[in-house]
């Protein structure tokens, strides 16, 4: 499809991907919360860790094909539900946001001893949460992580969040606030103390969003203090793994900052691959079963 906002839109309305075979397990986080992830093991000797979008899950098209084709092509797989994304709330004031890199390093070494080799696959917010948990570990990064992916990913978070705001994007962003307002509403009814829904009538934008509640909440100062923080360009230097980076050209989230050029050229580890056609997690390819983005993946991961 060559166009970005079709590319972007059809999976979520067309797409009927099959829902794999998961087993669900609950892992336990270090602060006496929960982690719900959903896995296919196989016992095979390779594991692939999928980290999901902004509001997104294991049930999310996308990480339902990735880890179908991946679970054919050799590889156990995990699929992270962050917290409040798997279908029911978490129990702390925390929930998850782009640079929650605690989370997903329980998740890790829930698994890793399991395994010789390992892979980290992320998906627009969950692709700055790899790229931003391999580059802040640089080489004392375990060993047995071999591949890193990121698709769709917005490196420059403050620059991201700015461009999801455009008018072209309305559908997109008034999308993640209904979502996010609803979790809100559901953190409020266990923390009515601490969470003030009074803010709720100032909110028009995600930056507005990420000022008010998530970087609060997660202890920073506010939006800007988050985004300085965690976005995930300012590790790329430092990755020593191979690394794939897979932003589309026509992506309406993406702005030119979120296009890592220079950070590619100076990083040996680091591929950059711009398709002129994919939208945001879109490279739809009608009539078969997996998409474009999905088997570039696999064979990144088994070349």
């Amino acid at each position: 499809m060559r166009n970005g906002h079709l590319n972007t839109i059809y999976p979520s309305l067309f797409r009927k991907q099959a829902v794999p075979n998961y087993h669900r397990e609950e892992l336990t986080t270090d602060d006496d919360d929960f982690l719900d992830v959903d896995t296919l093991l196989l016992d095979n000797s390779k594991l692939a860790v999928l980290c999901h979008g902004l509001e997104g899950s294991s049930q999310s098209q996308y990480i339902m094909a990735t880890a179908d084709l991946l679970s054919h092509r050799g590889w156990d797989v995990v699929c992270v539900n962050y917290r409040s994304c798997s279908g029911r709330i978490n129990k702390q004031k925390r929930m998850y946001h782009s640079g929650a890199t605690y989370d997903l390093d329980t998740v890790i070494q829930h698994y890793i001893d399991n395994y010789e080799q390992l892979a980290l696959v992320g998906f627009s917010l969950g692709g700055n949460l790899v790229l931003k948990y391999s580059g802040e570990r640089a080489s004392q990064l375990d060993d047995r992580i071999r591949q890193i992916v990121a698709v769709s990913v917005p490196v420059d978070l403050l620059a991201g969040s700015l461009n999801i705001s455009k008018k072209s994007n309305f559908l997109y962003q008034n999308n993640f606030l209904k979502s996010l307002t609803r979790k809100i509403r559901e953190k409020h009814k266990q923390f009515p103390d601490d969470i003030d829904l009074q803010l709720l009538k100032k909110i028009k934008t995600l930056y507005d969003f990420d000022d008010f509640y998530t970087g609060p909440l997660h202890g920073y100062k506010d939006a800007q203090d988050y985004y300085a923080q965690c976005s995930s360009l300012q590790f790329l230097r430092d990755i020593d793994r191979d690394t794939l980076i897979i932003n589309a050209l026509d992506d309406p989230f993406l702005p030119e900052a979120c296009y890592p050029y220079t950070e590619a050229k100076a990083n040996p580890r680091l591929q950059m691959m711009t398709p002129r056609y994919g939208g945001h997690v879109g490279f739809v390819v009608r009539g078969e079963r997996y998409y474009w983005i999905e088997k570039r993946i696999a064979a990144f991961l088994n070349q």
